[in-house]
């Protein structure tokens, strides 16, 4: 019998191999598996049929042999997964894991035969873990045992933890950095907060309870991530959409006893708005955003000046249309004044301000003009006497060749005056019309920070029965993300491994996306008025079937992802540099976000709804992951030796690259990310030098940049009149100039993820802080030098010298 004949007949692990191979005098060449192994009849065999013969024995165990799961489900039985288990405990207990590859082969090799002895077709979980652990003690390794054994029991602990509604209770009410600073647009110290974190601590309980056991378990281990579980599954509710502003004000619509007609003037306009914000706002838990604004409102302030103007002809006034202009512009001034007020002002049922986002620019009627420019100028004037940064509506202005992009266009003087804001206020934000459209199929805002709706297919339009695109009165159902770096630690540096695991991940990833789903289709629109019965999101009847909101894709449902940074670290090492990167690196990390891509328009295809990749904005994520991470792989270089993950693709914090280097970076990514996707790029005080600013926005318009913000620097300490940037370390922020660090004395603003945030009054978890502190500027001086020494000249874009200042 020649021996790939025994390790057939007898089942052998490596080790036996060995042995056998000693009793018949079989020469074993080297320990690489490509290597041969010489018979004493000068038969040969060659490794790799022994390697075929093993993998086809292990396929012969998955395929017929099952196992029953705690939740009582059927699972096929995986020899790969009883070798992940003994590998993490052998990791526990030994520096080095790699000198005990072989005994744990031998290892699994023994439980399995334990398991194959019983003649069963079927095996309990505690069946298998029974019989790893006593094959742990028949090989004497009694410390991996314990450690195996209380992996195992710390894990159901764990999970016991999670869905008790006590334990959930307790951590909010000992102030747990997980629960009062998970979102920093929160006041924890509101009784109107206190309430919606208590109810959202009873939530996340239950809502534990109703995934399926193997979507909740995924969330706990942080293999994955179920967004808002404080707001659903217990309810559902949807995530975030582009409300219909334009038909609510047009038709009317129904607020608690209030039957609302169209407005006729722009201050009732405004009034409206914000009263919308306030209903909707409190029945979801994303963000709310009215896209193109300007143009929305434009009718009603026309309706206000036709009344200043009958007001000049009753008096008699000689010049009654530059009566009526002023009149008007002071009314649109006034306005947008109160609605920034009314909004930062505002607490929703969620306990937080609204987010609100407000997407305009591309009006150029002087009605549309005046409304852009009362906005810009409401944002530059700040909040009351102390003139602080309004942290909300979230601007985005969007920037179009031939409406305000070059000198000679018509609105160019509103770009002008958005670049001041941007050095004042670190807002507006800007959408680059064009690439809007390459990355998503059609121009829109986004909903709330960076969720991004897709163009609508013919099919799916004629589907709907309906004849052309659009994107005002759409919405999200949710998102799901993926933790990319747990997957390249569970493959241990296996490119092979990894890949299988990120199909696994992402199988998960949709299953528990598609419950989230059906979950929100339990809806009645009754349960959302505003949004599913006035015009919000569609006018149905409040029994009607919300379903008829969502399906042929005319809702999303977002694939996250955190680290792709420290994913591709955990096989390339330190990738990132201040002007290059790993071309290999990079290449490896573009066909992971692609592979999601692809999966996701499958199964768009196939289900009907909205799959899309989505850069998670990981407020409190990027720290959750790696914590967990760090606990089962703790301080692997460039990946959990820092106390966060890197936001979705964005260019590790702590490396400076020019702006230029990054957006050219990152920009091929934000069109593989087409559900969600945003650049940033740091820099210092700019109010010297607003021509750098504006080359920087006219590049990443070159680059491809679909949605980009700057983040500079803009403090004010009211006690020494400091106007730049505080210090800041893990205690908090001080100004550099008084040391002052009373909050109340202080305007400090950070993005703290998509939006602004006050990290003085509302500090974000201690993970984002870490990443806020570890934040490198992109470019040197007030100046704008580049850090070869040159300076960043104001027509730099227009004349291709950014080519060679990058170079």
């Amino acid at each position: 019998m020649q021996l790939k004949d025994v390790v057939n007949e007898l089942s052998l692990s490596e080790m036996q191999i060995t042995r056998l191979a000693n009793d018949k005098k079989i020469v074993r060449y080297h320990k690489n598996h490509s290597k041969m192994w010489e018979y004493d009849d000068e038969s040969v065999f060659v490794y790799k049929h022994y390697l075929e013969e093993k993998q086809r024995l292990a396929q012969r165990y998955n395929t017929q042999k099952t196992v029953i799961k705690r939740n009582k489900s059927i699972a096929k039985f995986h020899r790969e997964n009883i070798t992940n288990a003994v590998t993490k405990a052998f990791d526990d207990v030994y520096s080095n894991i790699e000198d005990h590859i072989t005994k744990i082969d031998q290892i699994v090799d023994l439980t399995i035969n334990k398991l194959l002895r019983q003649n069963k077709m079927q095996f309990d979980i505690t069946e298998i873990q029974s019989a790893v652990e006593q094959s742990l003690v028949d090989v004497e390794e009694f410390k991996v045992a314990e450690a195996y054994t209380a992996y195992r029991l710390q894990h159901d602990i764990n999970r016991k933890k999670q869905t008790s509604v006590d334990y959930q209770i307790n951590k909010l009410l000992k102030k747990d950095d997980d629960v009062v600073n998970e979102n920093a647009n929160k006041d924890a110290d509101v009784y109107a907060t206190k309430r919606d974190l208590t109810a959202g601590a009873v939530s996340k309980a239950i809502g534990l309870k109703i995934l399926p056991k193997k979507i909740a378990d995924a969330n706990i281990k942080g293999l994955i991530h179920w967004h808002d579980l404080d707001y659903s599954p217990a309810n559902q509710y949807h995530n975030c959409g582009l409300i219909d502003l334009e038909d609510m004000l047009k038709n009317g619509f129904t607020l608690g006893n209030a039957d609302v007609e169209s407005p006729h003037t722009l201050t009732t306009a405004v009034a409206q708005a914000s009263q919308i914000l306030s209903a909707i706002s409190s029945s979801q838990y994303g963000g709310c955003s009215y896209d193109r604004i300007d143009e929305v409102l434009a009718p009603y302030a026309k309706k206000s000046f036709k009344k200043h103007l009958k007001i000049a002809k009753s008096l008699n006034i000689e010049d009654q249309k530059n009566y009526a202009e002023i009149m008007t512009r002071r009314e649109i001034q006034q306005a947008m004044q109160s609605f920034e007020y009314e909004i930062n002002t505002l607490y929703s049922s969620n306990g937080q301000t609204p987010f609100v986002t407000l997407g305009f620019g591309l009006g150029t009627s002087w009605f549309e003009r005046e409304i852009q420019i009362g906005i810009l100028h409401q944002r530059i004037a700040g909040l009351g006497k102390d003139h602080r940064t309004a942290i909300f509506p979230k601007l985005l202005f969007t920037i179009k060749p031939g409406v305000n992009m070059h000198p000679k266009d018509p609105n160019y003087d509103i770009k002008k005056l958005a670049l001041k804001s941007v050095i004042k206020r670190m807002s507006p934000e800007i959408l680059n019309y064009d690439n809007v459209i390459d990355i998503t199929g059609s121009f829109k805002a986004s909903m709330g920070c960076r969720s991004f709706l897709s163009a609508m297919s013919p099919e799916d339009l004629k589907a709907r029965g309906e004849t052309h695109d659009y994107s005002s009165g759409r919405l999200n159902l949710g998102v799901v993300s993926l933790n990319l770096p747990r997957i390249a630690l569970d493959s241990n540096g296996d490119k092979e491994k990894f890949w299988k695991l990120l199909d696994e991940r992402l199988n998960l990833q949709r299953d528990a996306l598609l419950f989230r789903i059906e979950n929100v289709k339990q809806a009645l629109p009754k349960y959302n008025p505003a949004g599913f019965m006035y015009g919000g999101y569609g006018r149905l009847d409040p029994d009607g079937n919300v379903d008829e909101l969502f399906n042929h894709n005319r809702a999303s449902v977002s694939m996250g992802y955190v680290g792709l940074y420290e994913m591709t670290a955990r096989f390339y090492g330190d990738w990132q540099h201040d002007h290059t990167y790993n071309q290999e690196a990079h290449d490896f990390a573009y066909s992971v976000i692609k592979h999601m891509n692809e999966k996701a328009a499958a199964w768009k295809k196939q289900y009907g709804y909205g799959f899309s990749v989505y850069g998670t904005p990981a407020e409190s994520l990027n720290s959750t992951f790696e914590e967990i991470d760090h606990k089962l792989y703790p301080n692997v270089p460039f990946v959990t030796d820092h106390d966060f993950y890197t936001n979705s693709f964005h260019y590790f914090v702590e490396r400076k690259p020019t702006p230029f280097e990054k957006l050219d970076f990152e920009a091929p990514f934000q069109k593989l990310s087409n559900g969600g996707f945003i650049s940033y790029v740091e820099l210092p005080c700019m109010k010297d030098n607003l021509d750098a600013l504006e080359a920087i926005w006219d590049y990443s318009y070159k680059a491809g940049i679909g949605y980009f913000e700057i983040n500079t620097a803009i403090d004010h300490c009211l006690e020494c009149d400091f106007h730049g940037e505080y210090t800041a370390d893990e205690k908090g922020y001080h100004c550099p100039n008084c040391g002052n660090s009373n909050p109340e004395t202080s305007d400090v603003t950070r993005r703290i993820c998509g939006y602004l945030g006050n990290p003085m009054k509302r500090p974000p978890k201690h993970g984002r802080q870490a990443e806020i502190i570890h934040r490198v500027k992109h470019m040197s001086g007030t100046l704008g030098r580049l850090d070869n020494g040159e300076f960043l000249e104001s027509d730099i874009a227009d004349k291709n010298k950014v080519r060679k200042l990058n170079n």
